[in-house]
């Protein structure tokens, strides 16, 4: 859904592409540092239940994602192997996020048990459960773009790529963080796994058709 504002988004930030190559750092440096930082916030936000801030210095380093291409492009093009760097900690990012999510549920929940209440906390186990379906869609849907890939097809399509799953936890965290209840996240979670197997079930199709219209021999070391 926000992949058409890509092009915009990168003529924007081209300013900050360029103090990063005066100051002499990478585009791969810029793709651990948007990593590392990533990792270490989402971990604090789920253990202190500090979402709102959380949510928001995410942003901020999910909205420079980009900034390793821009580097690499003016610092004589991006290679290979930077490409398989920056979709490889990618998915590191994303698992963090995700697994900080189930955190602050857990502890959610044992915050309401410990205040004295006999029964579950419902809306933390459905946070609980859909978090970690979602852990299963994210990695399917970038394994799907990847396999095609390896298969000679493209596969980018899905109504819900990277950038879009994580607006979608993102804002769960900020409204809950700001006061509201645990319910809005977990159902923005719900939200992103119905979308998840939307996109699945798209990028399937998509390359299905694709074989279908130009098959390809198989390789037999694929498996």
């Amino acid at each position: 859904m926000f992949e058409h504002l890509r092009g915009p988004w990168k003529r924007a930030i081209a300013p900050i592409a360029r103090g990063i190559v005066h100051l002499g750092i990478t585009a791969n440096g810029v793709t651990i540092i948007g990593a590392v930082g990533t990792v270490l916030v989402a971990f604090i936000a789920g253990f202190t239940g500090w979402l709102l801030p959380g949510a928001i210095v995410l942003a901020i380093l999910v909205a420079f994602d980009s900034l390793d291409g821009s580097v690499a492009s003016m610092t004589g093009g991006g290679t290979q192997f930077g490409a398989f760097l920056d979709s490889t900690l990618d998915r590191i990012a994303d698992w963090a996020v995700l697994a900080a999510v189930i955190i602050f549920m857990h502890r959610h929940e044992m915050a309401w048990q410990a205040a004295g209440h006999n029964d579950i906390d419902v809306w933390a186990q459905v946070g609980i459960y859909a978090a970690l379906f979602a852990v299963m869609t994210s990695f399917v849907t970038s394994y799907a773009r990847a396999r095609a890939e390896a298969e000679g097809y493209e596969a980018k399509n899905g109504i819900a790529t990277r950038s879009d799953r994580l607006v979608i936890i993102l804002v769960g965290m900020a409204l809950t963080g700001a006061g509201l209840s645990i319910a809005w996240l977990s159902c923005f979670l719900l939200l992103l796994d119905i979308l998840g197997i939307i996109t699945v079930w798209q990028r399937i199709r998509t390359v299905k058709t694709a074989m279908n219209r130009s098959p390809k021999p198989a390789d037999p070391n694929h498996k």
